[in-house]
C-alpha cells in the first residue's frame, strides 16, 4: 500500500543519514522521500505542501479513510507517525433501540470492513458488531509500519473492553524503539459506575476485577514492546495485571486500575514521580489509607515526588499526614502533595496542634504542597499559624 519496507530505516537521528534516506524512498517511489527533504528545509512556505504530501502518504498507505473518520489525530515527521490520539467521534453506533447502525454509522463499518481487508491487524473483529469498530480503527493503525517511530500516543477508550486489549497486542507486535508517552484509558465520573458503550449498552466494570481488561497474556508482552517509555498514564478500572517496566520514571493513574484494586503497582522501580487519583466508587467506598504501606523504599528506591493531592483516602485510626509523616519512603521524597492537612482528637488525650508541631519537622527536607484544607481541631489560630509558616503552608478554612 504505497508504504516502502526494504530500504533500512536510520537508527540515529543524523540529518545526513534522513537525507539519504530520503533519496532512497524518492527513487523507489515512495512520497514520504519528499516529505523528508520538506521538513528539513523547515521553511514556512513549505508548510501547505508538506501536509498535502503527507495526506498522499496517507491515501497511498491506505490510512486517508482514518483521518476522514475523524476519531484518529496524527502528527508526521521524518515519514512516520510521530503522534497520535484516538477519540472516538460521536453518531456512528447504532440508533437507541434499533440495534441498527443509523446516520453515519455505515461509514464507519463500510471503514472497518476496507481497512480489515487491506492492512495488516493483532486479532480478529466482528464488523457486524459496531462496540468492534473502535478496535478495529486502533488496530490497524498500531499495526501498521507508519507507526513503528511512535513517539507519543493517547488512547481515550470508549468500548474500552474490546480495544483496550486490542490496542496492547497491537503495539506489542513489533519494538516501540521511540515510544516514550502513552496514555491507555477510559474516562468515568464515579469510579465503578456503568461505562456506556458507544452503542449506548451498560458495561459492568466490575466484571474485570481478578481478571483484567487487557488480558494476562497481552498486558506481560506490552511492556517489554517499550524499552523507551518513561511516562505513562492509566485511567479507568482493572485495566492490567500490573505496570512491569525497570526505566518508567513517570507514572500517573486514574482510579483502581490494576485487577486486584491495589493502588500502587510492584513492578516500576524507575518511578521518579508517581501520581495517583482516587475518590470514593458507586458504592460510597473509599480506599484505605493502609494502601500507603505498598509504597517502600525497596520497591521504589528512585521515587522523589508523590502527589496524593487528588487521592481520597478513609482515614482509618490516623489522617494522612500522620501516616506519611512515619512513613519509610518519606525520607527520600524531595516533594509531596496531600489532598488535605487534617488532624482530629483522637480520644488519646493528645492535643491536635501538638501533634503537628510533632510531626512537622519530618516533613521539612522537602516541598510539601496541600490541595485543600487544613484542619487542626480545636488549635489556637495563632499558635497553629507559626506551626503551618514552618510546613511552608496557610490555615485553611476546614
Amino acid at each position: 500500500m504505497g508504504f516502502v519496507d526494504e530500504v533500512p530505516v536510520p537508527v540515529s537521528e543524523d540529518r545526513a543519514d534522513w537525507l539519504e534516506y530520503a533519496r532512497a524512498l524518492s527513487e523507489a517511489g515512495d512520497p514520504r522521500g519528499e516529505a523528508i527533504r520538506l521538513e528539513d528545509r523547515r521553511a514556512p512556505a513549505d508548510d501547505a505542501e508538506l501536509a498535502a504530501v503527507y495526506r498522499q502518504v496517507e491515501r497511498e498507505c491506505g490510512l486517508d479513510g482514518l483521518r476522514a473518520d475523524g476519531s484518529w489525530r496524527l502528527g508526521w515527521s521524518r515519514g512516520f507517525l510521530d503522534t497520535a490520539v484516538f477519540r472516538l467521534t460521536e453518531g456512528t453506533g447504532p440508533a437507541e433501540g434499533t440495534g441498527r447502525a443509523d446516520g453515519a454509522g455505515p461509514r464507519r463499518r463500510a471503514l472497518v470492513v476496507r481497512l480489515l481487508a487491506e492492512l495488516p491487524h493483532s486479532g480478529a473483529h466482528d464488523p457486524d458488531d459496531p462496540e468492534q469498530w473502535e478496535a478495529a480503527l486502533v488496530d490497524v493503525l498500531l499495526c501498521h509500519p507508519a507507526a513503528g517511530r511512535l513517539r507519543a500516543l493517547e488512547l481515550r477508550l470508549t468500548d474500552h473492553h474490546h480495544s483496550a486489549g486490542r490496542a496492547a497486542a497491537a503495539l506489542a507486535v513489533r519494538q516501540r524503539p521511540r515510544l516514550a508517552e502513552l496514555y491507555l484509558g477510559h474516562h468515568y465520573d464515579t469510579l465503578f459506575e456503568l461505562h456506556r458503550t458507544s452503542a449506548g449498552r451498560a458495561l459492568e466494570v466490575e466484571r474485570y476485577l481478578h481478571d483484567p481488561v487487557v488480558p494476562h497474556e497481552v498486558g506481560r508482552a506490552l511492556w517489554p514492546a517499550l524499552p523507551a517509555l518513561r511516562s505513562l498514564e492509566l485511567e479507568g478500572a482493572f485495566l492490567f495485571d500490573d505496570v512491569v517496566h525497570e526505566e518508567l520514571t513517570h507514572l500517573r493513574t486514574r482510579g483502581a486500575v490494576f485487577s486486584d484494586g491495589a493502588l500502587f503497582g510492584t513492578s516500576t522501580p524507575g518511578l521518579v514521580t508517581l501520581e495517583v487519583e482516587i475518590d470514593h466508587d458507586v458504592h460510597g467506598t473509599v480506599a484505605s489509607n493502609l494502601q500507603l504501606e505498598e509504597l517502600t523504599p525497596a520497591g521504589y528506591p528512585r521515587l522523589r515526588h508523590l502527589d496524593l493531592g487528588a487521592a481520597n483516602f478513609e482515614p482509618e485510626e490516623a489522617g494522612d499526614f500522620a501516616v506519611l509523616a512515619g512513613h519509610p519512603l518519606l525520607p527520600q521524597l524531595e516533594s509531596l502533595t496531600v489532598r488535605e492537612l487534617v488532624i482530629e482528637d483522637t480520644g488519646a488525650e493528645r492535643d491536635p496542634l501538638e501533634v503537628l508541631r510533632e510531626l512537622a519537622p519530618r516533613f521539612a527536607h522537602l516541598d510539601l504542597r496541600v490541595e485543600g484544607g487544613i484542619g487542626i481541631e480545636g488549635a489556637d489560630e495563632r499558635e497553629l499559624e507559626r506551626v503551618l509558616a514552618a510546613l511552608g503552608q496557610q490555615p485553611g478554612t476546614r
